[in-house]
């Protein structure tokens, strides 16, 4: 059995079509219904060779390809190798639901040598790619790792993609939550596009981790105000 028709093996067709709703743009009949937690599974079981010969065929036709794709990329143990991985398979990342779920857990022993990609991928032109940029430095930067200088990276970007701009949002949303003093300014002085700027504000006054004097203080910030 191969790795597709062990994906339609795992289909569920009511996932199916729950999942259909969830990424607009994609057709139906690229979606095979396999839930996450199976893909996971999958991912961790398939055989090395047989994981390297999947990835080497690019482009994927179903959504689960990718995902799986993405959740292989990420249980990877070698930095070096997960880079040229990413390299190949970011351009063909074609919805947010696969972009979000690439998360190698190797990176985080590797933060310095990871920002020159970040850079490139935030100066990338396929949306995904932008967008999986901006979320590794919301992923594993804004804790002990953070330094004021990437919150400007992330502001300088401009894009009419609403899934950029969407991260963009979520990014400085989670900024105001864990780097308040740093990031506020940003609010302050309108530094973001006005419809990201507006987004900004209505997810982190939906954050738990704000206190509500800050919450209060944020929604001064409205754009007729501006």
């Amino acid at each position: 059995m191969n790795i597709q028709e062990k994906l339609f093996s795992l289909q569920d067709l009511k996932y199916r079509d729950f999942h259909a709703k969830l990424v607009p743009g994609i057709d139906k009949d690229r979606i095979i219904g396999v839930r996450v937690p199976d893909l996971r599974k999958l991912a961790k079981e398939i055989p090395l060779e047989d994981a390297k010969a999947f990835m080497g065929e690019l482009p994927h036709k179903y959504i689960e390809e990718n995902n799986l794709h993405g959740f292989i990329i990420s249980n990877m143990k070698d930095f070096e190798a997960v880079i040229r991985e990413l390299e190949a398979f970011l351009p063909h990342v074609d919805n947010w639901g696969t972009c979000d779920l690439i998360s190698p857990k190797i990176f985080k022993k590797h933060l310095d040598e990871l920002l020159p990609y970040i850079d490139k991928w935030l100066q990338s032109q396929e949306t995904y790619t932008i967008r999986f940029g901006i979320e590794m430095l919301m992923s594993f930067y804004l804790d002990a790792d953070f330094k004021s200088e990437y919150l400007e990276k992330v502001a300088k970007i401009r894009s009419e993609e609403y899934y950029v701009r969407m991260m963009v949002a979520w990014y400085f949303a989670t900024a105001l939550a864990k780097q308040y003093d740093a990031s506020i300014g940003y609010i302050e002085q309108y530094r973001l596009e006005d419809w990201t700027h507006r987004k900004t504000i209505q997810k982190a006054v939906e954050s738990r981790r704000l206190t509500p004097e800050q919450k209060n203080y944020l929604k001064t910030f409205s754009i007729t105000n501006k």
